[in-house]
């Protein structure tokens, strides 16, 4: 399974500072004739509704920088994408008065929960939330204009603003861009300088009407709060959507980097309910706070429940945060509260309540739960030390901790996901809020330690759950882990393994295409068959039709032989355009490689991406009635999911049936860390199904021959107690190698710090000398050529004649024997 989990996010780590926009080559867009001396475009907010927000509306604010009322009746307010291809147009009416505002409500998503105050007009523009241009214009009759120098020549525009990086028109350089949690504003100065980049900044969203109001001022005024009061002691803040002042505290950690900037501050006079948090993080959007660590403030605000989607029906947790705040600053350089320490015995073994639903209104237990006891300190300092690594730094620098480190260890210094009631509670993620130019972030692998401690503020993460966001990050120790290599397989043996290869195409690099060659050829010891998945179309994610894989496969092929392997020949089943799932335009799929030197494939014709394979009997001997062949493509099972390629092999005169498999993926399923306990797991209903339907092959290959030689692999995307795999070992029909391994070496794949399964070999019982092996070569790095670890297995064919297997056995005793001679 390749993880989806990779889009661009709220919360983005991977730039430590916030670049301006450069243009080269190219001349400074026009600017208006003069800045407005009286009404302005002041606040532009498109992601109302949207995932993650929570205003239901877009919105379109205006204000009056001068000294008397300004008429606009006869006005609109016009919006153009960033192509500025087209204009559309909500006409106004009514004035604005001095150093007032007046609300334009635009569009209405789908999500959000807070609703505009009354607005002074009401459009239907469903604007970009991160791209486009805002016009004021005198006049109600669409613009023309499709460059920002004619637009700067059409004497109708009183004011305008494009805001994000790819917006065509814009004042001077584009302000920037907003998002589904903030818009782009004026200052409190309301400067026009007609450049939006200067007199635009981007922040929590503050539709403001005519009459003053704002969301949620039409209910209870403010009031004054502590942190424990907003925080409370369920996971939703008492204070939600309400106005609070007074609200006191430290600051203790800054975020100055990214769309998500703000700062956290704790409270130096605690209560003494251990289910409070004495935290707050405080949400400024991108612009940075003027605050410095140590400051005690008084602020003010709204308190939030952030959800990364859509909140109605998220499956995540939520951050409570201060929003639309103002504070000042009473005192610099004080000393800052103690940290939580975080030892071994701290965090709770069991995860969380079991509701059959939300967690949200349940109270606090952070003696008993994981997931309460991180709640309870949601944005404190906290601190670990000598924190061995459990999950290696991805490519969006974070890395996976353990703070109990005999939790279910691996044999290689990981923590091992053994059963659905058995999560690693101990995992925490870890990030930085240090910049790299001060301090690089690690590069570590499984089994290396940050030592010394690592401390910062705690905060909830759709991607990985509790996060510690590091202002003082442990040195990184090298544990020296090795890549893993497999012995060669003898004589008498035939060797299969199984690798997902991770979307790969014939697009991809030399050194992908390299490493994984380098590891076939040496790591994997040149297996005799090799099943693949994730194999793409010749150009990969472009979405064109394409669907044959001749060039990735040829490309392969050839890189392996550099490497030192043998000259593997290959069979698969180009799919239907678009019709197994996986990346857009890539069209992946399962195949053989094959060492015809060691093996034979029996090509039997007709299979193809829509022809059903068969078993038949013939003279005594059971074969496929197409080989290669996929098992029921047609079933409802294999919708937008690869199918099984079955392949007919042939050993030292033996038959040998190999299906290679790749199940539907977990995308879909709520996480182990959200608000919804135990989490559904909706992808297994899928999977459960394609197990039915590929044991039911399995039967009919075993109902035609008992002694059949079945070897099933893949990537199942599920795991040895999973009911998938549950379907394919009942009554003992196919064995889970992978299950027959100790505890502490059940992996072959590493997600959000758990070690965990989701390939397999499983084998009938006619095999014999079963020899199989996880070769971890990828998934406990912080260089990989896939996130998936191979495995092989290596075996003894029947011939399902005891005779002739005993002499089979035999010979092949004498070699291990006189091998070690």
């Amino acid at each position: 399974m390749t993880t989806s989990r990779r889009a661009a996010r709220r919360r983005a780590l991977t730039a430590a500072v916030a670049s301006g926009l450069v243009v080269s080559g190219v001349s400074a867009p026009a600017a208006l004739a003069a800045p407005s001396a009286d009404a302005v475009i002041a606040e532009v907010y498109g992601g109302g509704g949207n995932s993650g927000a929570t205003l239901t509306n877009d919105f379109v604010e205006l204000a009056n920088r001068g000294t008397a009322a300004v008429s606009l009746d006869g006005f609109s307010v016009q919006y153009a994408p960033a192509s500025g291809n087209s204009w559309q147009v909500t006409p106004l009416a009514g004035s604005v008065a001095p150093g007032a505002r007046y609300l334009i409500a635009q569009a209405k998503g789908s999500g959000g929960t807070v609703a505009l105050p009354s607005p002074d007009a009401t459009g239907s523009l469903a604007l970009s939330a991160t791209a486009g241009t805002i016009a004021l214009v005198q006049g109600t009759t669409a613009l023309t204009c499709k460059t920002a120098a004619d637009c700067a020549a059409d004497t109708r525009i009183k004011d305008l603003v494009g805001f994000g990086a790819a917006a065509v028109i814009r004042e001077g350089s584009a302000a920037p861009a907003p998002s589904n949690t903030a818009s782009v504003a004026r200052g409190t100065t309301l400067a026009d300088t007609d450049d939006n980049a200067a007199d635009f900044t981007s922040g929590a969203p503050t539709p403001t009407n005519g009459k003053g109001e704002t969301p949620g001022e039409t209910g209870p005024p403010p009031v004054d709060a502590k942190i424990h009061d907003i925080q409370g002691i369920t996971r939703i803040s008492p204070f939600k959507d309400r106005k609070v002042a007074g609200v006191t505290g430290v600051v203790t950690a800054i975020r100055s980097f990214g769309s998500a900037r703000g700062f956290w501050i704790t409270d130096t006079a605690p209560d003494a309910d251990p289910r409070t948090s004495e935290g707050l993080f405080v949400f400024t959007g991108s612009t940075t706070p003027a605050v410095a660590v140590g400051d005690a403030v008084t602020a003010a605000g709204t308190v939030r429940e952030f959800y990364p989607d859509a909140p109605a029906t998220s499956p995540y947790q939520s951050l409570t945060e201060l929003t639309s705040a103002q504070w000042t600053v009473q005192s610099s350089g004080n000393a800052l509260p103690a940290p939580t320490v975080v030892s071994p015995d701290t965090v709770p073994d069991t995860v969380a309540p079991a509701p059959g639903g939300s967690i949200e209104p349940l109270p606090l237990e952070p003696a008993k739960y994981s997931l309460d006891f991180w709640e309870t300190h949601e944005s404190e300092i906290v601190s670990v030390s000598d924190a061995r690594v459990v999950g290696p730094t991805s490519s969006y620098n974070e890395l996976y901790v353990t703070t109990k480190p005999k939790q279910n260890p691996s044999v290689r210094g990981g923590a091992v996901y053994l059963d659905y009631d058995r999560l690693n509670t101990g995992v925490l993620k870890v990030a930085s809020l240090i910049p790299f130019a001060q301090q690089p972030f690690p590069k570590v692998n499984t089994g290396d330690v940050l030592t010394g401690e690592t401390s910062g503020p705690v905060e909830y993460s759709n991607f990985g759950g509790y996060t510690l966001f590091a202002t003082k990050l442990g040195a990184a120790k090298d544990n020296g882990l090795q890549r893993e290599s497999t012995r060669a397989q003898r004589s008498g043996e035939l060797s299969v393994a199984t690798y997902n290869v991770e979307n790969l195409s014939a697009m991809d690099s030399a050194e992908k295409f390299g490493e994984l060659a380098k590891a076939i050829a040496g790591n994997l010891a040149k297996p005799d068959i090799l099943n693949l998945e994730e194999i793409q179309d010749n150009n990969g994610p472009a979405n064109d039709g394409t669907v044959a894989a001749d060039r990735t496969l040829q490309k392969f092929v050839d890189v392996i032989v550099a490497a030192g392997g043998p000259r593997y020949e290959w069979r698969q089943i180009d799919p239907e355009n678009g019709k197994d799932g996986g990346q857009p335009g890539g069209n992946i799929r399962v195949g053989f490689l094959f060492n015809p030197a060691r093996v034979s494939f029996v090509d039997r014709k007709g299979g193809d991406a829509t022809t059903p394979v068969g078993v038949v009997k013939e003279r005594g001997k059971t074969h496929l009635t197409v080989s290669p062949g996929r098992v029921e493509p047609g079933n409802e099972a294999w919708e937008s999911s690869r199918k099984p390629l079955v392949g007919e092999f042939v050993f030292k005169g033996r038959t040998v049936f190999v299906i290679a498999n790749h199940f539907n993926s977990k995308g879909g399923d709520q996480p182990a860390h959200g608000r919804n306990q135990p989490p559904v797991r909706s992808s297994e209903v899928q999977r459960a199904k394609q197990a039915t339907v590929l044991r039911g092959f399995v039967d009919k290959l075993l109902t035609s021959d008992k002694n059949a030689n079945i070897v099933v692999a893949g990537d199942i995307n599920d795991y040895p107690f999973s009911p998938a795999v549950q379907t394919l070992t009942a009554g003992g029909a196919l064995k889970d190698l992978i299950a027959s391994l100790p505890e502490n070496e059940r992996y072959s794949y590493v997600f959000e710090g758990q070690s965990q399964v989701l390939d397999h070999i499983l084998a009938s019982k006619a095999p014999r000398g079963l020899d199989y092996d996880v070769v971890h070569l990828n998934a406990e790095f912080a260089k990989q050529a896939s996130d998936h670890d191979p495995q092989v297995l290596r075996f003894r064919p029947s011939a399902g004649n005891p005779v002739q297997d005993a002499f089979y056995d035999l010979a092949d005793y004498l070699e291990k024997v006189l091998g070690k001679l």
